[in-house]
């Protein structure tokens, strides 16, 4: 719906639609100079590349030579200009998604809308075409506001992030701000996985508390929380396994499933403080179920969440 409200095909019933200094709230999709990326590609079947790409152009009523000319500029900007004259069938999944990138480009957009544009490609595609869209944005200097479900195509595409929960902005800011301390359950969890404990806060000063954990404790920005029980999200990555029993200033678990996943592995281990979600780099030396491990924390991925 927020893409549709910036591209002028829904109306605002409220607030006020700004891009650059322009107030575009009362403007069609036409008058707008917003282009968008839809997630099925929306390509014409019956034309060729170079004349989807031209389609706009074209439809602006400009003369033929000039829209084909600026096609031909779209497509090598997306390493397409080569297969200008071949049908969307006759193409790849990556290679329709350019072709949809080409002709959003060629109007010279003031913003470039992508509407969960990699969801129909597969994982390695996926990761290309994230760079490659990141690339583009960075060569052009264009403004994109991009839609995904996806959390690392969100870390990987993003200078910032806006979080929305049932169409509240629930946090915004840089990628790592939101990973690593999340404003509350909703953001953590969407995110990337990450355990919910509980743990006992002592403030220390104006910033920061000590916050302990079963047996683990950590010093932590307090966010604003009064002192006792807090609830407290750590990433899988920040709990450290050693094999072998606990001892003082760590957390005894026993490993009850392990998955290889080939550059790392996920254990789920129970604990005194419930079941932990753990990954690990250390896949040359796995861990069976039934183990007994001694857990630390690392000095990232912790942070206090509001419930």
């Amino acid at each position: 719906t927020t893409l549709r409200l910036i591209a002028g095909l829904e109306v605002a019933t409220s607030g006020r639609i700004v891009i650059g200094a322009d107030d575009v709230t009362a403007l069609a999709a036409t008058d707008r100079n917003v282009s968008m990326v839809f997630q099925s590609y929306a390509l014409f079947p019956h034309m060729s590349v170079l004349e989807n790409v031209a389609y706009g152009p074209r439809v602006a009523r400009r003369p033929r030579r000039e829209a084909e000319r600026a096609a031909r500029e779209a497509l090598a900007g997306v390493g397409l200009a080569e297969l200008e004259a071949r049908l969307p069938s006759e193409l790849s999944g990556g290679q329709q998604q350019r072709v949809a990138i080409a002709r959003a480009l060629v109007l010279e957009p003031s913003v470039l809308l992508f509407d969960e544009p990699l969801s129909n490609l597969d994982a390695r595609l996926r990761r290309q075409m994230r760079e490659e869209i990141r690339a583009l944005q960075r060569r052009l200097g264009i403004t994109v506001v991009y839609v995904t479900h996806d959390q690392e195509e969100a870390l990987g595409v993003s200078d910032r992030i806006i979080v929305m929960n049932h169409a509240v902005v629930a946090q915004e800011g840089p990628p790592r701000d939101l990973y690593e301390a999340p404003a509350d359950v909703f953001v953590a969890g969407f995110m990337g996985e990450a355990n919910r404990v509980k743990g006992v806060l002592r403030r220390l000063d104006e910033q920061r508390g000590r916050v302990t954990i079963g047996g683990l404790a950590c010093t932590l920005p307090h966010r604003g929380l009064a002192d006792g029980v807090v609830d407290v999200a750590i990433r899988p990555e920040a709990i450290l396994i050693a094999r072998g029993a606990a001892v003082d200033g760590t957390l005894r678990g026993t490993v009850s499933h392990a998955a290889y996943l080939g550059s790392r592995m996920e254990y789920s281990i129970a604990s005194a403080i419930g079941e932990l979600f753990v990954t690990s780099a250390a896949v040359e030396a796995p861990l069976s179920p039934g183990a007994t491990v001694a857990l630390t924390l690392a000095d990232h991925g912790i942070t206090l969440i509001r419930p």
